[in-house]
């Protein structure tokens, strides 16, 4: 088959572009879209590579790619991981993983937290910040975590995310508003295990791979418990790997059912197709609360760099070929090719 290859490539942000220093923190690094674009070629015989950028959709309409693997998060604005699906779905072009709507959606992390609660899924409590006063503190409770509406990659989460009282909370609004120039989501902080969970699949036939938790224990003194740029970008890295992951993690059966359960109803309400990653964090008392979902995952092949999907796939006993062409595989099953 002739596989496209949609991506971003990772760049550093200009003194003259008025950005934020994470700006491109999402996007691919090249040994990453040069490792998809290796393992696909080791099952298919021909990949074409489709950088995201303002001639995307040319190149799509010219080459007419019979599958497409989408890692492309989009160039710019709330809705931008939808875009190259979006110009799929117009031209014909199968792609993996999900549709326009729900990457939209799950960008937005205060309309992934309503969509969950209506369905009884549990989520820590929140509110959304657009502009005006902050006051809180008659509906949410101390400690809070304060975050961009429509980012990932930790980006707009520091190790000062989470505020203790009032004023922490004010300034902190205040400077992620003026950062990223967008509302800004704050929620109740929760206390306890956090994990991550990766999901292949579609519809009944959706499974959980072996759960990966975060182990916070393993940063430094003083840096705060939450998955944080400084943590993800900053701390970590392949020559000196921070020891903070635990897959298979060690959880009892009740645990692990609740856990699961909780990312595969998340994943069937907001439509995921073919993959997904989902954040989950327990509250004081050990139950399980979905922060968000990844509906385009990260995949760092190098097991020193320390990406979750690939591995919890490793653990599940598959290699990063596998685990690239498996989803190339469901999305041809569900277009039925």
């Amino acid at each position: 088959m002739r596989v496209g290859l949609t991506y971003n490539l990772k760049k550093e942000v200009g003194e003259s572009e008025g950005l934020p220093e994470d700006f491109y923190a999402e996007w691919g690094d090249p040994v990453t879209v040069e490792s998809v674009r290796d393992a696909i070629l080791e099952r298919h015989e021909e990949v074409v590579m489709i950088e995201a950028d303002e001639g995307a959709y040319e190149k799509l309409r010219s080459s007419r790619p019979e599958m497409v693997f989408n890692m492309a998060e989009g160039l710019r604005g709330e809705s931008r991981e939808s875009q190259l699906p979006a110009i799929m779905d117009m031209l014909g072009i199968p792609y993996t993983g999900s549709a326009p709507l729900t990457l939209g959606l799950c960008l937005n992390k205060a309309r992934t937290k309503e969509l969950l609660s209506s369905y009884n899924i549990p989520t820590s409590r929140f509110a959304v910040i657009e502009d005006g006063d902050v006051d809180l503190d008659r509906c949410l409770g101390f400690p809070m975590i304060v975050k961009p509406l429509f980012e990932g990659s930790s980006k707009g989460i520091r190790n000062d995310s989470v505020v203790h009282d009032s004023r922490q909370l004010r300034e902190k609004v205040l400077s992620v508003r003026q950062t990223y120039r967008q509302p800004v989501l704050v929620e109740e902080y929760l206390a306890g295990r956090e994990f991550t969970i990766a999901v292949l699949g579609n519809g009944p036939a959706m499974e959980a791979l072996p759960i990966v938790e975060i182990d916070y224990s393993a940063l430094p003194e003083g840096v705060t418990h939450i998955y944080s740029y400084e943590a993800r970008w900053m701390l970590d890295g392949p020559e000196n790997p921070l020891d903070i992951f635990a897959c298979p993690a060690p959880v009892n059966e009740r645990l692990k059912v609740g856990l699961e359960k909780a990312a595969l109803d998340a994943c069937r309400v907001m439509d995921i197709k073919d993959w997904c990653r989902v954040d989950i964090r327990c509250n004081s008392v050990g139950a399980p609360h979905v922060l968000e979902l990844n509906p385009l995952p990260g995949i760092l092949m190098d097991p020193r760099r320390n990406s979750c999907f690939p591995r919890a796939a490793r653990a599940a006993g598959m290699t990063f070929t596998d685990l690239v062409n498996r989803v190339i595989d469901l999305a041809a099953e569900r277009y039925g090719l």
